[in-house]
């Protein structure tokens, strides 16, 4: 299922692999995903063609400054005819988000947003409501554009399962590009319905990961807490957690019922990135989290 799923989404994305196996490890884990990159790099059509092929409500939110948390959320308003209020829904109430550019909007805005994709309910009035599952929510933010941003706090951060950048593709894959986008995309179909959701969702917890590996995960964990000049915090238990579900995950997809070590390195990078507040020194120095995360898994030794 889960590579007739990437078979149909090829038909129209060239390359970026690593953003649809973000994508994938999300909707499997119930995580949601931050990706950086610039902008036309196919994050709005990656999702959308992901929508489309499972048959999900797919919703997109631009973020701006003067975006209120009721754009998100939604609000009672009150109708006339009836004399009574009545709740109208926010974009907030779909499948699959994409909150674009998330940190062009203010703390308030991005509040509402953090608190659905924690508590997977939103309150409206003095009612809340529950959201639709699956329920995945793709952030972006443009790492060019500094004036008129909102940077998201270090425990907004956290509430994102992987943190992926999105590189650009190669000679290759932008000569195909510019030839689809003269002659047209291949159409994608349905190829399966949320049950096959929640179904590849049990069976990935069921994927077998060894005591000794999850031990592996726990140690490289506290490697981010030792006292280090370029950290100034490690990484929260949350990201322990995501490492663990993120590494079944990829064993899923590599059609393996069982993690290796392999699997937990490969996704390592997206699950602490934004975990590890580095120092005034590592700035200084021009290190980043990506470099430390690689003397991580260099230095600590894999059962």
């Amino acid at each position: 299922m889960i590579n007739t799923i990437k078979t149909e989404m090829k038909k129209v994305i060239v390359g970026q692999d690593k953003m649809i196996d973000s994508l994938l490890i999300g909707l499997l884990t119930n995580g949601h995903i931050l990706l950086e990159g610039v902008p036309g790099l196919a994050k709005t059509l990656t999702i959308k063609t992901l929508a489309q092929i499972l048959n999900l409500d797919f919703k997109r939110i631009q973020f701006t400054p003067d975006l209120l948390p009721t754009d998100i959320i939604g609000t009672e308003i009150y109708d006339i005819k009836s004399g009574e209020f009545r709740v109208k829904k926010g974009p907030i109430f779909s499948n699959l988000i994409l909150a674009d550019e998330i940190n062009r909007a203010p703390a308030k805005v991005q509040s509402a947003l953090l608190e659905a994709m924690a508590e997977r309910q939103v309150t409206i009035a003095e009612e809340s409501f529950e959201l639709d599952k699956p329920f995945l929510v793709l952030a972006t933010q443009n790492p060019v554009d500094e004036e008129g941003t909102y940077n998201l706090p270090e425990a907004g951060l956290d509430r994102f399962m992987l943190k992926t950048i999105v590189g650009y593709n190669t000679k290759d894959e932008e000569f195909e590009i510019i030839k689809r986008n003269e002659f047209g995309f291949e159409d994608v179909k349905q190829v399966a319905i949320k049950e096959d959701i929640f179904k590849m969702q049990e069976d990935v917890k069921n994927i077998h990961i060894d005591d000794e590996l999850t031990k592996y995960i726990v140690e490289l964990v506290n490697a981010t807490r030792i006292k280090h000049k370029y950290i100034e915090f490690g990484c929260s238990p949350r990201s322990g957690i995501s490492l663990y579900k993120a590494s079944k995950a990829v064993a899923f997809i590599e059609g393996r019922d069982y993690v290796t070590p392999v699997d937990i390195v490969s996704v390592i990078k997206d699950v602490f990135r934004h975990r590890i507040i580095l120092s005034y020194e590592a700035e200084a120095d021009e290190i980043t989290s990506d470099k430390i995360i690689e003397e991580i898994v260099a230095t600590v030794p894999v059962p």
